[in-house]
């Protein structure tokens, strides 16, 4: 199944740039071709998904909220017991040095992955791995396609519910991602562009890449952030309206109330701010991104340009 050719716009989607056919790409201290960079067929990561990763965003030469990015990959790797092997610091100066070996300094991403290296075996126990983590940055010159923005993003609703905590903390972030790529497949199949999912409780929770908000009057909605990713973006978003007087509300919300929504929008790293304007075959208010997801589009990016 091509999956990828079954919508035009995605809330991951990115203008393609010819730049991307020669990265470098940053392997464990050194920069290999795109197409020669390897690791082996024995990497924790590569057998069982074990291990943490960040995406980044260099906007007019700064990584943006580095330090946030950074906490929740040393507290990631941490609840799992995965020795980094690099301070805060060296990771910081990896990245800068990827963008630059790559000529970029603006419009570009990366994508920071730690895993727990390689394994004497491919089985389940972390015992067997053999000391060294592998990793890698991934940098790209990536721009969000404009009719993302433009058109907005058509949602549908998974079976696959987002999980607790105790069966998969989405505070972590894994290279674990079965299970956001089942609901992802779903909406595709159905002709949308991301999957929203609900919570255990059948509350509303997130997409399956990015977080959901909903706007009901001049009121900015989102969930709880129990059953969620821990976004960056979110985040900033929740503190940007809040400081230019807006009223935002973490709470539980139906289906019934995000039917009823007057505008809608999801949040991530590299897409910021993309408006979503049909769910589940509906229209969101009047089926264009909406004036509050303008004016939080505006806030965020004055934030960006800071």
């Amino acid at each position: 199944m091509n999956a990828v050719a079954a919508s035009s716009t995605s809330s991951q989607g990115y203008v393609a740039d010819s730049r991307n056919d020669d990265v470098l790409i940053y392997l464990n201290g050194e920069f290999f071709r795109r197409d020669e960079a390897k690791v082996s067929v024995f990497d924790a990561g590569f057998v069982l998904g074990d291990g943490v990763w960040e995406g980044v965003r260099l906007v007019n030469g700064r990584i943006v909220a580095l330090d946030d990015h950074l906490d929740r990959l040393f507290e990631g790797a941490n609840s799992i017991q995965l020795d980094i092997g690099m301070t805060r610091e060296e990771l910081t100066a990896a990245l800068h040095l990827t963008f630059a070996r790559n000529g970029m300094t603006d419009g570009a991403h990366a994508r920071l992955m730690v895993t727990r290296g390689k394994k004497k075996t491919p089985n389940q126990d972390p015992r067997f791995a053999l000391g060294r983590p592998t990793i890698v940055i991934v940098a790209e010159f990536k721009v969000p396609k404009p009719e993302s923005k433009s058109t907005g993003l058509t949602l549908m609703t998974s079976t696959i519910r987002c999980s607790t905590p105790d069966v998969f903390d989405l505070r972590l972030n894994s290279h674990s991602r079965l299970n956001f790529i089942h609901a992802l497949i779903q909406a595709i199949n159905c002709g949308a562009d991301e999957a929203l999912m609900l919570d255990p409780h059948g509350f509303v929770a997130s997409c399956n890449s990015t977080n959901f908000f909903i706007v009901r009057g001049q009121e900015l909605w989102t969930s709880t952030g129990r059953y969620n990713f821990n976004g960056i973006t979110r985040k900033k978003v929740i503190q940007l309206y809040a400081q230019a007087g807006g009223m935002v509300r973490q709470l539980d919300f139906t289906l019934a109330e995000v039917y009823a929504a007057t505008e809608a929008f999801v949040t991530g790293t590299l897409g910021g701010i993309t408006p979503v304007t049909r769910i589940d075959g509906r229209k969101v208010g009047d089926g264009r991104p909406g004036p509050v997801t303008q004016r939080i589009a505006e806030l965020y990016a004055g934030y960006l340009a800071a």
